[in-house]
C-alpha cells in the first residue's frame, strides 16, 4: 500500500523482531503496555487522528525501552461497549500486519517491538496509527470513525493504567451471575492462531479467554457484528461432565480447530484433557508434584518459581496451542470463576501464587485458604514450600497422608502376593511360549529338594515375558 513506509498483509503474522534487529521496545515485561478501546459518540472523535503524548519515534533511542499506551476511540450506528474489548483484541491482528512491528499479548501486558529497518522508514507514530485505523475500518465496516492517541510518558502512561484497569474490572464483573449451564452456546476465537496453530479458545460464562480480554457476552456481541470474524458461536451439545466441564460440542470444535489433534477439551479440568494454551494468557499453572499442588505464576512476575522456572520459561514449554498435562494458560478472570479447576480441587490444590498476583486476586480467594497460599516471602524451592504448607496445615497436606497410606497398602499387597506365588520344591510346570509374568509380582525363588534358604527375586512395576523357562536340579 503506496501510502504507507512500511508493508502491510497478513503473511506478516507471527513476524518477530529479535532484540538483534529491534530499534525500540514499547511496553514489555521490563516496562509499562497498554492498550484501551473506547465507544464514543461520533461527534467526539475527529477521524483518522493520530496523537501521540511523549517521545515521538523520531526522538526515541536505538535498544531502549520505553512506556507505551494506545487509546483509540471508535464510533458508528452500530458501536456499542459490549465491542469495545472484541474490538480490543483485535488490534493483534492489524498490528501484526504491518511489517517490522510485532505485537504481543494485550490489554495492560501489551509488549511490541519496532524492527529497526522499519523505524528507518518513518519518524513518527503517525503513519503506523494510520495504518492500523485504516485496516480496522477496512475489516470492520461497522466502525465509521476513528482516532488513535498514543502514550509514551511514563506519568501519562501510568495514569492511563490505573484508568484501563478500572475498566476491565468493571467488563470482567459482568459474567458473575451468569454460568455454563446458564446458556445454551459458548463462544470459540481462533485471533492467536497465527502464533498457536492447534489452539482452540473456548469462551464460556464460567471460563474467559485465555488472554482475558474477551468474555462470553464480549464473544456474542463479535459473532453478531461480524458473523465470519475470529469470534464465533459453539453449540454446546451434550453434558458429558459436570464436574469436568466437558461437553460434546466442545469435543467436536476441538477436533476441528486442532486439525484432529486434540479429541476433548475440559474446561474446567488441569490435569485430564486440559484446555489448550496459546501464548497470549495472562497467567500460567504448574504442577508441583512434590507436595502434589498446583502453583500460578504471572507475566509480570518477574523472579522464579518454587521449581526452579520463571513465566517465560514455563510460558515457553506450555504455549504454541498444545494441551500440556502439568501446566494451563488462563485469564486472571478465570480465578474467580466457581468452577475454577473444580475436577482437581479448586482453591484447595493451590499451594503457591507470586505476592503481586495473590494481592490482585485477594478479593475471590476463600478466606480460609487465603494465609496457607505461599508467595515468594514464604517459599523460593520445593523444600522450603512444603515447611510453610505444613506449617499452615494446607489442605495438600492431608493429600499427603492419604499417599502414604495407599503406598503402605500397596507394599502389603505385594508382599501377601509374593507369598501366594511361591515357587514349591516341586517340579514346576512349562510355561507356554508367550507367558506374561503379572507386574508388580513378587517371586521367591527356593531350590529344588525343598530346602530352606535360596535368593528372594523382588518385581516391582515390571512386566517379563517369558518364551522358555527350564529349571534343572543341579546334580552333583
Amino acid at each position: 500500500m503506496a501510502e504507507f513506509p512500511f508493508e502491510i498483509s497478513p503473511m506478516f503474522e507471527g513476524e518477530r523482531v529479535r532484540k538483534e534487529g529491534m530499534f525500540v521496545e514499547l511496553g514489555g515485561p521490563k516496562s509499562l503496555g497498554l492498550e484501551l478501546v473506547r465507544a464514543m459518540a461520533m461527534d467526539e472523535i475527529e477521524d483518522d487522528k493520530v496523537t501521540v503524548i511523549g517521545p515521538n519515534l523520531k526522538d526515541m533511542e536505538e535498544g531502549k525501552t520505553y512506556p507505551w499506551a494506545m487509546v483509540f476511540n471508535i464510533g458508528g450506528e452500530l458501536i456499542e461497549a459490549d465491542l469495545e474489548s472484541v474490538i480490543e483484541r483485535r488490534i493483534h491482528d492489524f498490528i501484526n500486519y504491518c511489517q517490522g512491528i510485532m505485537h504481543l499479548n494485550q490489554r495492560y501486558d501489551v509488549w511490541m517491538r519496532i524492527s529497526k529497518d522499519t523505524a528507518a522508514k518513518m519518524d513518527s507514530f503517525d503513519s503506523f496509527g494510520k495504518a492500523v485505523m485504516m485496516l480496522f475500518k477496512t475489516e470492520l465496516p461497522f466502525i465509521e470513525k476513528m482516532q488513535v492517541t498514543f502514550y509514551t510518558d511514563q506519568a501519562e502512561v501510568e495514569k492511563k493504567m490505573v484508568e484501563a484497569k478500572e475498566i476491565f474490572k468493571i467488563r470482567d464483573a459482568r459474567t458473575k451471575n451468569l454460568h455454563d449451564e446458564d446458556v445454551d452456546v459458548f463462544y470459540g476465537c481462533t485471533l492467536c492462531q497465527a502464533f498457536a496453530p492447534t489452539n482452540v479458545c473456548v469462551v464460556s460464562p464460567d471460563r474467559v479467554s485465555l488472554c482475558g480480554a474477551i468474555n462470553w457476552f464480549d464473544g456474542r456481541a463479535a459473532a453478531k457484528v461480524d458473523p465470519e470474524g475470529p469470534q464465533f458461536a459453539i453449540e454446546k451439545g451434550e453434558l458429558l461432565d459436570s464436574n469436568t466441564g466437558e461437553y460434546s460440542g466442545v469435543n467436536d470444535i476441538a477436533v476441528k480447530l486442532s486439525s484432529g489433534e486434540f479429541s476433548k477439551i475440559k474446561l474446567h479440568s488441569f490435569f485430564d484433557s486440559p484446555h489448550t494454551s496459546c501464548g497470549c494468557f495472562e497467567v500460567v499453572g504448574f504442577y508441583i508434584p512434590e507436595v502434589d499442588g498446583i502453583g500460578w505464576v504471572s507475566r509480570e512476575y518477574q523472579g522464579m518459581a518454587p521449581n526452579g522456572l520463571g513465566f517465560s520459561t514455563m510460558a515457553g514449554q506450555t504455549g504454541g496451542g498444545k494441551q500440556i498435562v502439568g501446566f494451563l494458560g488462563i485469564g486472571v478472570a478465570y480465578f474467580y470463576s466457581p468452577k475454577f479447576i473444580q475436577a482437581d480441587g479448586g482453591w484447595n490444590r493451590v499451594v503457591w501464587i507470586p505476592s503481586m498476583l495473590k494481592e490482585k486476586i485477594a478479593d475471590t480467594i476463600p478466606a480460609d485458604i487465603m494465609d496457607k497460599i505461599a508467595t515468594e516471602n514464604d517459599a523460593t524451592d520445593i523444600e522450603s514450600l512444603k515447611a510453610f504448607l505444613q506449617s499452615k496445615n494446607h489442605p495438600v497436606v492431608a493429600r499427603w497422608a492419604a499417599a502414604e497410606e495407599e503406598e503402605e497398602e500397596e507394599e502389603e499387597e505385594e508382599e501377601e502376593e509374593a507369598e501366594e506365588v511361591a515357587v514349591a520344591a516341586a517340579p514346576m510346570m512349562m510355561p507356554a511360549a508367550g507367558f506374561q509374568m503379572p507386574a508388580m509380582a513378587s517371586m521367591p525363588m527356593m531350590p529344588a529338594g525343598g530346602k530352606a534358604g535360596g535368593v528372594k527375586i523382588t518385581f516391582k512395576k515390571a512386566k517379563i515375558t517369558i518364551e522358555k523357562m527350564t529349571i534343572r536340579e543341579k546334580k552333583e
